[in-house]
């Protein structure tokens, strides 16, 4: 996978901020304003919306020479054909998942505020992996609280990309932008906008 790839902002859906009737307008309305990737998270049991709704995302994404990524969900991912899966302390294992959706798909780890299980999971072949909370989070209010200094350390120690996560808008993006950060996801300050494509151009132009 190109490292390149991945960098940019990153949107993340959620079904509290997304009806099923203007799901689809507002990813492509944050694809319209420069994400690079978005993930398809649905903590539902509703396998037929998931399935309709994430081979939608996978037409928007293609249009939009975007990649989509599914939360958790590797059976979803591959059968939809995603460009990948992104992996909790709780899933499966990377290992698993490389066998399942092959050599090119891209693998993403959560590693909260834990710099060894960054390090264990660049060993074990992610592609990249995932920090936070940097900031106080209304998708996750008791999430672990990651620091500056964390990602200053994994961008000294990993060769991988970096994705920070956790109560990021377009007014503190910078800021972890500014210390190496090469991709943030954003819910709730892209996907509660009253005009969710020019909050993904704000954040996307930070990155240039």
């Amino acid at each position: 996978m190109n490292e390149l790839l991945l960098r940019g902002l990153y949107a993340i859906t959620d079904e509290r901020l997304m009806t099923e009737l203007d799901f689809l307008l507002k990813a492509e309305q944050a694809l319209l304003g420069g994400a690079r990737l978005i993930q398809y998270r649905d903590k539902s049991s509703d396998t037929e919306k998931r399935l309709y709704q994430a081979s939608a995302l996978k037409q928007l994404c293609k249009k939009n020479n975007s990649l989509l990524i599914i939360n958790d969900d590797i059976e979803l991912a591959r059968t939809v054909q995603a460009h990948g899966v992104h992996l909790g302390k709780d899933d499966t294992s990377i290992e698993h998942a490389r066998q399942q959706l092959g050599e090119d798909s891209i693998i993403g780890i959560s590693c909260y505020n834990q710099l060894d299980l960054a390090l264990e999971a660049e060993k074990a072949g992610a592609d990249y992996v995932a920090f936070g909370a940097f900031f106080p989070s209304l998708t996750k209010p008791d999430a672990h609280t990651a620091s500056l200094e964390l990602l200053k350390s994994a961008k000294q120690q990993l060769q991988l990309p970096i994705c920070c996560i956790g109560g990021i808008t377009v007014d503190n993006a910078d800021t972890l932008i500014d210390q190496g950060a090469d991709m943030t996801a954003i819910i709730t300050d892209l996907f509660s906008s009253n005009d969710i494509q020019t909050t993904a151009s704000h954040i996307t132009r930070l990155f240039s």
